[in-house]
């Protein structure tokens, strides 16, 4: 039974970001690690000694926003002892086949503003191949400048629905909610809540 979370956000946020979600897990019991770092140049290895250092030997879930599934992802890649106790995932607007958006300002005068988290925003994963499980949560209101880079796209406004279905996911829902407010939606927590107290089996 899972008792402790590891929570991640997305490019250019932080911690502070995730703390009402963060609060609202811990008001059900469980633990958190709301871990804060930098998107534009993740360091990998304190994250992954940090994220080990919390899970231990402790069944562990990850609810990871955006970007925040990508650092995830990585870090189970890795395949540490910690890593092992991982179950489920949850993500929120995560685009695991890539980002639209983040190739259009890479291949732009802007590409600049990505630094090094092109690569992870550009990297093309179709498939989900871990034991853990994968939830993957989308948004359909177009709040942001995807209805106008692909004006006939579903999309939260960041991230397109399709970007966030990839073979070997558990479930994909999709919300009426845009990307940032997927963060602070109670329809979104209750969905979290209910994905956590399933069994691994289930």
């Amino acid at each position: 039974m899972v008792n402790q979370v590891v929570v991640l956000h997305g490019l250019y946020m932080s911690g502070l970001v995730m703390h009402p979600l963060c609060r609202r897990l811990q008001k059900q019991g469980y633990a958190t690690l709301n871990l804060s770092y930098n998107t534009l140049s993740p360091e990998m290895d304190q994250i992954c000694d940090r994220i080990d250092r919390f899970i231990g030997n402790e069944p562990t879930a990850f609810v990871c926003h955006s970007m925040g599934g990508l650092i995830a992802r990585h870090y189970l890649e890795r395949g540490s002892r910690p890593s092992h106790q991982v179950d489920p995932v949850i993500t929120l607007g995560t685009p695991h086949k890539g980002s639209v958006l983040a190739r259009e300002i890479h291949g732009s005068r802007l590409k600049g503003m990505l630094k090094n988290s092109v690569e992870y925003l550009l990297t093309d994963n179709r498939h989900w191949p871990f034991r853990a499980r994968l939830y993957s949560i989308a948004g359909d209101l177009p709040v942001g400048l995807m209805p106008l880079l692909k004006p006939d796209t579903r999309s939260d406004g960041t991230v397109l629905i399709d970007e966030t279905c990839v073979t070997g996911m558990t479930e994909h829902r999709v919300f009426p909610l845009s990307h940032t407010s997927l963060i602070y939606s109670r329809r979104v927590m209750q969905y979290i809540l209910d994905v956590l107290a399933r069994p691994a089996d289930d």
